[in-house]
């Protein structure tokens, strides 16, 4: 060591200074690499934490923020359902909803021509129950038995209507009209696992 300090001593002036620059440089690059260089590394990391931390607690106040509106929401879509199923009778509730029906075609004054249940059409949570009616009188009594359909508490859709074969009675008009009347029925567990091994039984026959 003390070899090498006598040479640079006893180099002209202007070494001396190149020499004296060299170390200084070498002394600098040496505090970057193991001193600034990894707490800049850690200082980087840091704020990508930060940034992060700072973004997921952004996410969950915009969460907290909208979970009123949510639940509001999801109270919405519970009645709605409530109200759904409601209107869907019961297995056991079908024969007398028919009984209901075909009693308002009566009420109103119509002559029952056909009144024919068909097979039930399951679908993935319910099913739909169809039923061929054909009935017969006057404009105004058809009028009132569909409107009395209607207003049962129990959800029958009319479909398909057609009036034919006016002929005049006296006064009056007498019609045919025919529908498809379809109510539905919420399935139970068992039912809805039948029905879909049936459609992927169905699917897979068409491929």
């Amino acid at each position: 060591m003390n070899d090498l300090l006598d040479r640079i001593l006893g180099l002209p002036r202007q070494q001396k200074i190149g020499v004296l620059a060299g170390l200084i440089i070498a002394l600098l690059a040496l505090d970057y690499f193991f001193l600034y260089a990894p707490q800049s590394l850690k200082s980087a990391q840091l704020a990508q934490n930060i940034e992060s931390g700072q973004q997921e607690r952004d996410k969950k106040r915009k969460l907290a923020a909208n979970l009123p509106k949510l639940e509001q929401q999801q109270k919405e879509l519970d009645g709605m359902l409530k109200l759904a199923v409601a209107q869907l009778p019961e297995r056991k509730e079908i024969p007398d909803l028919l009984s209901s029906v075909s009693s308002k075609a009566r009420e109103a004054g119509l002559e029952i021509l056909i009144f024919r249940p068909r097979g039930e059409n399951l679908q993935e949570f319910y099913a739909e129950i169809p039923v061929d009616i054909v009935v017969r009188g006057g404009f105004h009594e058809l009028v009132t038995f569909f409107d009395e359909v209607g207003r049962l508490n129990r959800l029958v859709n009319m479909q398909n209507i057609e009036m034919r074969n006016p002929k005049v009675q006296g006064e009056r008009v007498s019609l045919d009209a025919s529908t498809l009347a379809t109510t539905y029925r919420f399935l139970d567990e068992g039912e809805r696992k039948r029905a879909a091994a049936d459609r992927a039984k169905a699917a897979k026959a068409k491929r």
